[in-house]
């Protein structure tokens, strides 16, 4: 007999069932949720020891400017980090710079507030300052707020303490960013296309075992829409992480040694990188009419046959991400033959679902069912990974020594 407390308690073990799954995930493997944890766990830490120094050590009247400003400019690299610590730096020093200049100008009045706020506005447009323009703005009100609450004589120390704090801060969490699982050494170009592989692969496993094992509901698609979602930061940075890699090879002494030069341009890791991230596009689109089929009330003989198929479609597609996740380039030559053979396999399981579904009458023409969309994102995802496996073949043939 059902209860009322019976659907609560549905939700919460599906909810506490996605977490641990979340969680297993973070310790697993090299994805999303992973740098989630990552940049938490050292925001976290730059805050706390910006706290012990600007409070416990410095006993400055306003420390929260130093845990700010580390959370403020924690980053995915620490090269971003850097840029971004410097332009807040620049930032929060232009507005304090108005206010103290206006403030021994005008005086502590609201005349001074709004000029002060105006002006900062006007240098927060500068394109240089990019994302922290907003930033002198609030610099320079925060300092408002300090100058007219201190004795005249310590305006100047007041406020050259917020900028000492902030730069306090910007290092603090930097020198974190670097020391503690540093993003710009451990993520090269080749693990950045292997987290977006895993991570891909992670997904379709998930579905591709609901869809074999007729499981499939409606807070299962959800959850793997925002999984799907969340594909694509990841493959912004492997993107990131190829065009750095590229670029540190043109200006660095070292790839004249031979043990360098294995390298080339990148051309081949971009390929598969751009191929992914529309992957992880086709993958949101697919979740989407897995969606519409669960509500699809109309009954087909052919359905759970068609979603099964499917199903088998996508273990053969996972297999494909399964070996780019363990991509190296020192064995490229010989992992492309095993990735031509996941390719092969995949197009003979989208021959085997396109069969079926002509032979079961599935009405994949229909534009108010989902079975033509889910046949039209099968291909496109099957094309996209073969796409990717050629690059790879084209790749592991050509000469490296540039």
């Amino acid at each position: 007999m059902n209860t009322p407390q019976a659907p609560l308690r549905s939700r919460i073990a599906d909810h506490w069932a996605r977490a641990r799954g979340w969680l297993s995930r973070a310790w697993g493997t090299d994805g999303h949720e992973r740098h989630v944890t990552l940049m938490i766990s050292k925001s976290t830490l730059a805050a706390t020891a910006c706290w012990y120094v600007s409070s416990d050590l410095w006993h400055a009247q306003s420390p929260a400017f130093a845990p700010f400003s580390a959370v403020a400019i924690m980053q995915v690299t620490v090269y971003q980090s850097l840029w971004q610590s410097l332009r807040y730096v620049a930032a929060v020093a232009a507005g304090v710079l108005v206010q103290g200049i206006l403030g021994q100008l005008i005086g502590p009045h609201l005349i001074t507030f709004a000029t002060v706020t105006a002006l900062a506005l006007i240098i927060g447009r500068w394109r240089a300052l990019r994302t922290e323009g907003g930033q002198v703005a609030t610099a320079a009100m925060f300092a408002f707020s300090t100058y007219v609450t201190v004795p005249g004589h310590q305006q100047w120390a007041a406020l050259g303490q917020i900028v000492a704090l902030v730069l306090t801060g910007c290092a603090i969490g930097t020198v974190i960013n670097l020391v503690l699982f540093p993003p710009l050494r451990n993520r090269t170009a080749e693990q950045a296309l292997r987290a977006l592989a895993h991570a891909t692969c992670d997904v379709l496993t998930d579905i591709e075992h609901a869809l074999t094992e007729q499981s499939l509901d409606e807070n299962q698609t959800a959850s793997w829409q925002r999984r799907s979602a969340d594909l694509l930061p990841l493959a912004a940075q492997a993107q990131d992480a190829v065009t750095r890699a590229r670029e540190s090879l043109a200006y660095n002494p070292r790839r004249i040694l031979r043990t360098h030069r294995r390298h080339g341009d990148f051309t081949g890791y971009r390929g598969v990188v751009n191929s992914l991230e529309r992957v992880a596009g086709q993958v949101g689109a697919l979740c989407r009419s897995l969606t519409y089929a669960q509500q699809d009330e109309t009954s087909d003989t052919g359905r759970g046959g068609f979603l099964i198929a499917y199903g088998k479609l996508l273990a053969a597609c996972c297999e494909i991400t399964k070996r780019l996740s363990g991509v190296d380039e020192n064995f490229l030559a010989q992992q492309t033959g095993a990735l031509k053979q996941a390719a092969q396999g995949a197009r003979e399981q989208l021959d085997a679902l396109t069969e079926y579904a002509r032979q079961a009458a599935t009405p994949v023409l229909d534009t108010t069912r989902p079975y033509g969309t889910l046949l039209a994102e099968a291909i496109r995802l099957v094309d996209d990974l073969e796409y990717a496996c050629q690059v790879l073949d084209q790749t592991s043939h050509e000469p490296f020594d540039r």
